[in-house]
């Protein structure tokens, strides 16, 4: 027995005109699939200077962005398994948020436009994640200021807990919050990764 989501791309193969490349005909059947309502989670994999991001929205908004240290592979069985096994790589539904990643690492975009999905998280963690976007670019608080911001100036560590298990980095910028000597500390990138979007957004700020 074929699931729905076979069938539709078996159906949408036979009627449709086959274009010239493989990747032109995944495209169309994702597109066909992803319109049809047959796909819950889609993604797409991106090259940035700081390496492959891969990128995943629902009908909610973007509710994933991972790095390839993460292994890309078991951020998608875990999509699957916390989401819905209806996963799919659709490019042309990620290409406005790739684009402005893009416009983001050129030093031309100081805020994503796009909305959110925070199914990843709950309680006090997606509390702490919504509250860091209003950390302006080019600036850092420390995990005692954001504490301090949702109104729990004793959870230092559940800030940091929070940060570290963002679904959504660079666009939830938890890589603003750092240590209130003004050391890095953790971040799921990678401290390397950390320190490059720190000095790209310092760098870009002071010369605006």
């Amino acid at each position: 027995m074929t699931s729905p989501l076979e069938d539709a791309l078996r159906n949408a193969l036979l009627n449709a005109d086959i274009p010239t490349s493989n990747s032109a005909l995944h495209q169309q059947l994702s597109s066909r699939a992803y319109e049809a309502h047959l796909v819950d989670v889609a993604y797409n994999i991106i090259e940035t200077p700081i390496g492959r991001l891969l990128l995943a929205r629902t009908s909610r908004g973007l509710v994933r962005v991972a790095f390839d240290n993460e292994n890309l592979d078991s951020v998608l069985e875990s999509l699957a398994a916390q989401l819905s096994p209806r996963v799919m790589q659709v490019p042309r539904k990620l290409d406005d948020i790739a684009d402005q990643f893009s416009e983001y690492f050129a030093g031309n975009r100081t805020k994503f436009s796009v909305t959110l999905d925070f199914s990843l998280s709950t309680g006090f963690r997606q509390q702490v994640q919504q509250q860091l976007p209003t950390i302006a670019y080019g600036h850092t608080q420390s995990y005692k200021e954001v504490a301090a911001s949702v109104g729990n100036p004793k959870a230092i560590r559940a800030v940091g807990t929070a940060c570290a298990t963002n679904p959504l980095p660079i666009v939830v910028p938890c890589h603003r919050v750092v240590r209130s000597d003004g050391s890095l500390g953790g971040y799921l990138g990678g401290l390397d990764t950390k320190r490059t979007l720190l000095e790209l957004e310092h760098t870009k700020a002071t010369a605006q």
